[in-house]
This record gives C-alpha cells, sequence and structure tokens, in this order.
C-alpha cells in the first residue's frame, strides 16, 4: 500500500487525486491523506486552503491502524503548521519510506507553502525524507541559490542539498533532480553510491499540469514494489513521458497528465 500527502486539486491533475491514478498505472493500491483544499483549474490556482493538522493527524493515524504503508510520498503541505504535524507524524514512524515532492509554488505561480513551511523542508523535513524531487526551481528554493544549467552545475547543487541533509542528521538520502524546467530535460540520481544520469527529451504539449506529482508517485509506487533506485527512477521517467505523450487536450489551460495512459495495454 502506497499513501499520498498531499493536496486536494479539483481538476484532478496534480495532488492527491493525480497521485491516486498513478499509484494505479503503477500496479500498487493508493491511499490518500488530504493536507489542504485548493480552488483551481487547468487556468491556475486561485485559493488555497489547508486544513487543521489535528484532522490530517487524525487522518495519519485512522488509516495506519487499518492498513500497513510501504511508502508515503509527501507534496503539497500547505503551510507550515500541517508540515510540522506531518513530519512529527513521520519522525515517530522511522521504518516507512517517504519520498517527498517539495512543492512550494503551482505552475501557474501561486505559493503553496508559506516561508517558515519552506525553511522546514530545508531543516527537518530533510532530515527525514529517504527521497526527494526537486526540479531545478525548487532545488534553487531549497539550497538558496542559483544552479547553473549545465551538467556540473546541477551535481554541485544537488550535492549541496545532500550536505544540507547530511547536517540534520541524513546522509542517506536520495535525491532526484528533475529536468523539464531544464533546456536538455535530463534528471539526475544522486546517492551515496554517486550520480547516474537519465537521458531525457522535450515533448510538445500543452497538458503538463502536475508532472512533478506524477514522477514522485511514480517513484513510490515503483520503490513500493521492491524496485532498485535506478530501475524505479528509470520507470518513473518513462511512465511520465508516456502520460504526456498520450494526454489529450482538457480545460481552457495547462490541462492534465494522461494518467492511465498505460492501462490494458
Amino acid at each position: 500500500m502506497v499513501l499520498s500527502i498531499a493536496g486536494y486539486d479539483p481538476s484532478a491533475g496534480a495532488g492527491v487525486l493525480a497521485d491516486l491514478k498513478t499509484f494505479a498505472a503503477n500496479g500498487v493500491y493508493g491511499m490518500a491523506c488530504v493536507t489542504a483544499l485548493t480552488v483551481q483549474s487547468s487556468l491556475g490556482v486561485e485559493r488555497v486552503e489547508p486544513l487543521e493538522p489535528r484532522t490530517v493527524v487524525e487522518t495519519l493515524d485512522c488509516l495506519e491502524r487499518d492498513v500497513p504503508m510501504a511508502t508515503i510520498k509527501v507534496g503539497m503541505l500547505g503551510d507550515s503548521q500541517v508540515g510540522l504535524a506531518v513530519v512529527d507524524w513521520l519522525e515517530r514512524r522511522p521504518a516507512i519510506a517517504v519520498v517527498l515532492d517539495p512543492v512550494l509554488k503551482s505552475s501557474s505561480g501561486k505559493d503553496l507553502l508559506d516561508a517558515a513551511g519552506i525553511d522546514m523542508l530545508r531543516g527537518r523535513w530533510l532530515g527525514r525524507a529517504n527521497w526527494i524531487t526537486p526540479n531545478l526551481a525548487e532545488l534553487e528554493a531549497l539550497i538558496g541559490k542559483p544552479v547553473e544549467r549545465t551538467r556540473p552545475g546541477i551535481e554541485s547543487g544537488a550535492d549541496c542539498l545532500r550536505r544540507m541533509a547530511l547536517q540534520h542528521g541524513n546522509p542517506g538520502m536520495k535525491i532526484v533532480v528533475t529536468g523539464g524546467d531544464a533546456e536538455k530535460p535530463d534528471d539526475l540520481l544522486l546517492s551515496r553510491t554517486g550520480n547516474r544520469w537519465f537521458a531525457g527529451q522535450h515533448i510538445e504539449t500543452r497538458s503538463s499540469h502536475g508532472t512533478g506529482c506524477a514522477f514522485s508517485s511514480a517513484l513510490a509506487a515503483r520503490l513500493a514494489v521492491g524496485e532498485d533506485d535506478f530501475s524505479a527512477v528509470q520507470a518513473a521517467k518513462y511512465y511520465v513521458a508516456g502520460a504526456l505523450r498520450n494526454a489529450y487536450p482538457m480545460g481552457k489551460g495547462n490541462g492534465p497528465l494522461n494518467h492511465l495512459w498505460n492501462i490494458n495495454r
């Protein structure tokens, strides 16, 4: 079983609804704990309303009493209070693997986490996450400096994030820097065993809403079924590329991926 802790996107392009589709498409049963409600469509995010931290924790406790969790994917937290409640809960369960997608802004530019929440990501969350999957903009926000859009520059930025995690007692955190916002969309896996690059290519589409959610959720699903690190990243990248290529126009703005493109193939 894989759990998504993330926001609710009523357009189902991102957040828990998209995560559940991604889990199903990658062969695992998914559950969801909502951290925040949003008013949004393909045209962008209009409003964010974080849930009460107590409600989030009660949901996690309720699910845990019923179903064992192999992996947890964490996406949009909404605000620092929810972020604190969730990381408190996860720190008491160190055996559960956590894949953190550091959602900071929507693709339309709306802030999805407050400044205190971002500071918490740089601190306790780096101390707890087993995996983190920032894009280049998120990597820059987390390390607090620009990242040169070259392989050596991206490796240097990822190593800076690794050293930040080490300072918080987490030498084993694995980093996947996704390259969808780079000129050459290659992905980097950085771990204690070294760096691995995964070549990519730009896919022309107006249906790219939720690519980061889909990648991190596909990765969590693949890890949950026992795939090794390299295979899990490779499979997640292949899945997202297929979801982009097979997407069909929906809405008046940046539409969603086709999360179920590989079902019954």
